[in-house]
């Protein structure tokens, strides 16, 4: 099996290349150098990380399968598909990974309180959930716009005993719930740890989601070797922020025969006012606590992303996938609305398996992809969440559009 990758990205003043940093008002500072320092005394704790890898395997489920999608790969006719199934988590996506290693860390830092955003849910319930386990205080922001489409991981957050708090502004979509997110930890920071769900953020928040995500990839890379005695050949997966994306790619990222794959959200088509494309159409801008690519106007002000999928309408993208973008290391690409449903009714009928909407825009790449791969390739989707949630969406889809 090919050595573990040695890609050093971010620098000690956490960018990735030109992208990062930390752009926060000055109280944060002190926090985030506090966040720092106790994450990387973390991350080289043995202690700590034997028993992050002990709750992922008895509590989150891990390791998630590898599965063989033998009749998308027939329907095709091309390379074997693989999917990575993080869709069997506890709470159903990537999100949990991530949760558990920053709320095992929030512990260490002695935080009483968690605070979090979200858009499609997945990472409120994951937040929520873990809250719920280690009998912490939770509050969610959610925008009403996202709190209207998915209901049932409203509800589920509720349940789990968080406080959710609807946001109003803006597009009361992710970005809005992000914006009162950072405002609640500058008012209550000493005694709050805030888990952001994606690879963006200020540093130290990009590394830490990607390295608590990387175990998806480090899944793969051994389980595939055990099934093929091979590298993949190619790496798909959505895109809002980035954290199942990196979560997978990054443990390949030396390796340059493998191309990798990312699928943002083009809403009703990326040359439209309605996408979240944002590697598309964005251009340099700070938000959110670092620079990255952002759809803006010309005087800078945030264009309002639109997907159906309430988990891609980030107008932003991690800082990371700026760098792996402005490298040429990743291709990123763009699928629509249509084909994202389409890929959904394809994935549930054929592999038995309803993917989160997220999810089913890596999966419509598929069209564009296969018919360049040869039968003796491989190509792994990470397939970071299920559909459950979607399901009001899907059926309204579905009834609109027979």
């Amino acid at each position: 099996m090919p050595d573990q990758q040695t890609y050093s990205f971010p620098d000690k003043r956490g960018y990735f290349g030109q992208f990062g940093g930390k752009y926060v008002p000055e109280i944060l500072i002190p926090a985030l150098e506090e966040l720092e320092k106790s994450y990387l005394k973390a991350r080289d704790d043995k202690a700590f990380q034997v028993n992050y890898r002990k709750i992922l395997q008895k509590y989150v489920g891990r390791e998630t399968p590898l599965t063989f999608a033998s009749r998308l790969t027939k329907h095709y006719g091309k390379a074997k598909i693989f999917l990575k199934r993080e869709d069997l988590c506890h709470t159903g996506a990537h999100k949990i990974n991530n949760a558990i290693g920053q709320v095992l860390l929030a512990r260490e830092m002695g935080k009483t309180r968690i605070i979090a955003e979200t858009g499609a849910g997945q990472h409120g319930v994951a937040t929520a959930t873990v809250c719920a386990k280690f009998g912490m205080e939770c509050v969610i922001y959610m925008g009403a716009e996202d709190m209207r489409r998915q209901k049932l991981n409203v509800d589920r957050m509720g349940l789990l005993g968080a406080d959710v708090r609807q946001v109003d502004s803006g597009s009361k979509t992710l970005k809005d719930a992000t914006n009162e997110a950072i405002r609640d930890w500058v008012t209550n920071v000493e005694n709050t740890f805030y888990i952001i769900g994606s690879a963006v953020g200020p540093h130290p928040y990009p590394m830490m989601a990607r390295d608590f995500q990387r175990i998806i990839g480090d899944e793969t890379r051994s389980q595939l070797w055990t099934a093929e005695k091979k590298s993949p050949d190619y790496l798909l997966a959505c895109l809002g922020g980035g954290s199942n994306a990196i979560g997978l790619f990054y443990p390949f990222l030396n390796e340059p025969d493998i191309r990798m794959i990312g699928v943002e959200a083009g809403g009703l088509g990326k040359e439209s006012d309605k996408t979240a494309a944002t590697l598309s159409k964005g251009t340099h801008g700070v938000l959110h606590g670092s620079k990255s690519f952002l759809l803006q106007t010309e005087g800078g002000q945030i264009r309002l992303p639109y997907s159906i999928s309430a988990g891609l309408d980030y107008p932003g993208i991690g800082p990371e996938h700026a760098h792996l973008f402005d490298s040429k290391r990743v291709e990123y690409v763009a699928v629509n609305d249509k084909e994202a449903m389409e890929a959904v009714k394809l994935t549930s009928k054929l592999e038995g398996i309803i993917p989160a909407i997220e999810t089913a825009h890596a999966i419509a790449w598929l069209d564009q992809l296969m018919p360049t791969t040869e039968k003796d390739e491989i190509v792994v989707i990470n397939c970071s969440g299920r559909g459950d949630k979607d399901m009001a969406t899907i059926s309204e889809y579905l009834r609109e559009n027979p």
